[in-house]
């Protein structure tokens, strides 16, 4: 604690949010009777920024205020340690519902908590470690030299060089741009912004409180990412301007030989022991083939490729798209434009979110930095608000009658609340109402945070059309009801080429086999998303069927896939094993289950059409796990499930 006057602290309390404020209270006091007091009032993650009554909150800084003053004099905290009984009793009464026991652990990782029994999870322990880091430094690597090479540096890349540093372990990155931070250094589109709270969307080793918004620009997490890099050495270990054309395995020497050019054109080669594939599922640009493109004489944009000085001022602009890049361009765009004419396939839920447009003031970012506990428990409420607090919202209930609407009760009720925002922001504009409420149950496709965009739908100089474009002409673009849109620029926010990962890379395992002969263009397949049959020592981020559809966030899922392949290169480098392939049996009994399981939830709805989906309909991007799921299936591999090369 810093020296701070007692008014001093008790005005910067006002900066606190009062439900984690008073499970901070409770692990210096001991005090659990605050649960009780704060429990009626707790009525879900969601909910806690308005539901504890003024008084309360009020009682709850004031107590803080006086027992951070006896602390910073004489004291040390109660219960810096308790029990994991005592915390999933403070998780439930944090969020207004019963957190499983299940899941401390792996809060407690992600948040930075400590509780004093370390094995809650009694006969639901992750396995015995097989090939584990976690004692890497008890051990002297027995064959020399060593290397991986990671393609990407992202915040994937990152998170794994980073790992890789904390256990000795030397390593080259490929990166095509110029700087770190891939998406995020990519995407520079007006509004661009994470749709998770930036205090959940960080790496649990390295969090910030110092984030200018709840949910800050593209800029600030730009700064993250490279503040990250500067901080854990891992620029010096980058190639930047290089992109990786083809990487090869030799059996006879059980290694990878990865060729790359670099920005001046010339050729590289490269020998590595292994590769860490973190080019992600998001970092090849979709663009749609509409008739009549090539002829068009404007100006034609993707949202992942923003030109740095694009004038959009007094512009005629037709945005094509109503996904997450549509719902932040178009509002951050509209008050220049002379017009904007969004073209919607189909509409998309865009809700509520407390605190999308809020500035984090002064005083929050205090406690965060000076509360203790505070910005763990803080944490925790996003954890759960933004995850697994809505996976339950993803499944089908066979017997449920919603139809096209809803899949089981409590979607219905979250699609009841989602509603009552449209019709509040849309009060008036029947004519809109009926366009933007989508024919697909919530959860069907990515659920988008509101940054403005039905106050945009409803501007003079803003139109919203839902036919289909039929041709493109030199200044417009014509759609299937006649309708004529002219346009100076064509936004395309369009998505990626999701299914097509790793392209255009050529990847060639045991034997010559291709990626490309086992994937096709869209059916990628991995075990754990991470790897893959006759393909040794190869270790994607971000692989086939990870993606979170029902919230979280790309960090955590970094997070457990690193931890989970780290143990396997640790085996690498410390045993008698020159290479390690995932086993075909395995591979194949893995993706059965998730197909199936990914059956009975959302995506797989009737009603629903995605790029989630490949041309046969099977969805390839998303996984059908909740964040505790995949964080125990990762949290130690298991070489029993890989062929050994000694």
């Amino acid at each position: 604690m810093p020296d701070t006057a007692p008014t001093d602290i008790r005005a910067h309390l006002e900066g606190a949010n009062p439900v984690p404020l008073a499970m901070a209270l409770i692990h210096l006091t001991g005090d659990l009777s605050l649960l009780e007091q704060i429990a009626p009032h707790v009525r879900g993650a969601w909910e806690h920024l308005e539901s504890i009554p003024p008084e309360l909150a009020s009682s709850i800084r004031d107590r803080m205020a006086t027992c951070l003053k006896d602390i910073n004099a004489t004291q040390t905290p109660v219960m810096a340690a308790p029990s994991s009984q005592i915390i999933q009793q403070m998780m439930s009464t944090a969020v207004g519902e019963a957190v499983s026991e299940a899941y401390v652990p792996m809060l407690l990782e992600q948040v930075g908590l400590r509780v004093s029994d370390q094995h809650m999870l009694h006969a639901e322990d992750p396995p015995e470690a097989q090939a584990s880091p976690k004692h890497a430094q008890a051990f002297k690597p027995n064959r020399h030299p060593f290397e991986v090479a990671i393609i990407g540096a992202g915040a994937s890349g990152l998170c794994a060089a980073i790992q890789l540093k904390k256990l000795g372990i030397p390593y080259t990155i490929f990166e095509k741009n110029d700087e770190v931070g891939g998406t995020w250094y990519e995407n520079r589109y007006p509004g661009c912004a994470v749709d998770t709270p930036n205090h959940f969307y960080q790496f649990s080793f390295e969090p910030n409180n110092n984030w200018p918004n709840y949910f800050s620009q593209r800029d600030a997490i730009q700064a993250y990412l490279q503040h990250c890099a500067d901080k854990y050495e891992v620029r010096s270990h980058v190639h930047f301007n290089t992109e990786v054309s083809s990487a090869v395995f030799n059996e006879e020497t059980q290694t990878w030989l990865l060729h790359s050019t670099d920005k001046t054109g010339q050729s590289h080669t490269k020998e590595a022991n292994a590769i860490i594939c973190a080019v992600g599922q998001l970092n090849r640009p979709a663009i749609p083939k509409l008739p009549g493109l090539s002829q068009y004489e404007g100006q034609v944009v993707h949202t992942a490729a923003w030109p740095e000085h694009l004038v959009v001022k007094d512009k005629k602009v037709a945005l094509i798209g109503t996904g997450a890049s549509a719902v932040q361009v178009g509002p951050a765009i509209a008050d220049q434009v002379a017009s904007l004419a969004v073209l919607q396939r189909s509409g998309s839920w865009v809700v509520r979110r407390p605190n999308i447009d809020g500035v984090v003031s002064e005083d929050t970012k205090w406690v965060l930095n000076n509360v203790p506990f505070y910005a763990p428990w803080y944490r925790f409420q996003l954890f759960w608000a933004f995850g697994d607090g809505l996976f339950e919202a993803l499944k089908i209930d066979p017997t449920w009658e919603g139809g096209s609407e809803s899949i089981s009760a409590f979607n219905a009720r979250l699609r009841e609340s989602m509603m009552k925002h449209i019709r509040r922001e849309l009060a008036g504009r029947d004519d809109l109402l009926q366009k933007v409420v989508p024919d697909f149950p919530p959860f069907g496709k990515r659920v988008l945070g509101d940054s403005g965009w039905y106050k945009m739908l409803k501007r003079d100089n803003v139109r919203l059309e839902t036919a289909a474009i039929k041709q493109v002409h030199a200044r417009a673009v014509e759609l299937d009801d006649g309708t004529i849109i002219e346009a100076d620029i064509l936004v395309m926010a369009t998505g990626f080429q999701a299914g097509r990962m790793l392209w255009p890379m050529d990847i060639q395992g045991r034997g010559g086999v291709t990626i490309r002969e086992k994937w096709g263009d869209d059916d990628p397949r991995a075990f754990l998303g991470i790897t893959a049959p006759e393909f040794p020592n190869f270790f994607m981020m971000y692989g086939p069927n990870t993606n979170i559809g029902h919230g979280g966030s790309a960090l955590f899922l970094a997070e457990c896939q690193s931890r989970y392949f780290m143990g396997l290169i640790h085996a690498l480098n410390t045993q008698n094993i020159r290479s390690v392939e995932c086993r075909q049996e395995v591979h194949d009994r893995y993706n059965d289950e998730i197909d199936s399981l990914l059956s009975k939830l959302s995506w797989s709805h009737p009603a629903v059409s995605t790029w989630y989906k490949n041309a046969k309909g099977r969805i390839v991007t998303n996984q059908p796990w909740s964040l505790l799921d995949y964080w125990r299936l990762t949290y130690e591999a298991q070489l029993s499930d890989y062929h050994q090369v000694r």
